[in-house]
């Protein structure tokens, strides 16, 4: 690229290597980015968190009234190692509140369906 091609450029002279902004100003507006981008992701991973809890305590209420006749209760966890592998896992509560593996609900749970 020569000047003859931008011919606007012919007499740019650098202002020197001050920077545009002060320290203040950049680590203000690093907060404010930081604070704006927590404000638009922070509601839909908890809207998320709360859908996925509420589908896999139905689905496990389900599966435990079905598959264990005298459970009292039952109770759906999100574990890294469960029964199945990490995920959302069912299990069924009796009398004394002792908890019995009843089936795995996936990392995303879904709406009851017959089991193998």
């Amino acid at each position: 690229m020569t000047f003859e091609d931008h011919p606007e450029l012919a007499e740019y002279e650098p202002l020197g290597e001050r920077p545009l902004r002060g320290r203040t100003m950049t680590v203000a507006t690093r907060v404010f980015v930081v604070v704006a981008l927590a404000a638009l992701v922070l509601p839909g991973v908890l809207l998320t968190v709360n859908i996925q809890s509420a589908t896999a305590a139905y689905t496990c209420e389900v599966y435990a009234r079905h598959y264990v006749r005298d459970a009292q209760g039952s109770a759906a966890r999100f574990e890294l190692t469960g029964p199945a592998g990490p995920g959302w896992q069912c299990y069924a509560l009796n009398t004394e509140g002792d908890s019995t593996w009843v089936a795995p609900l996936g990392l995303i749970p879904s709406a009851p369906h017959e089991l193998p």
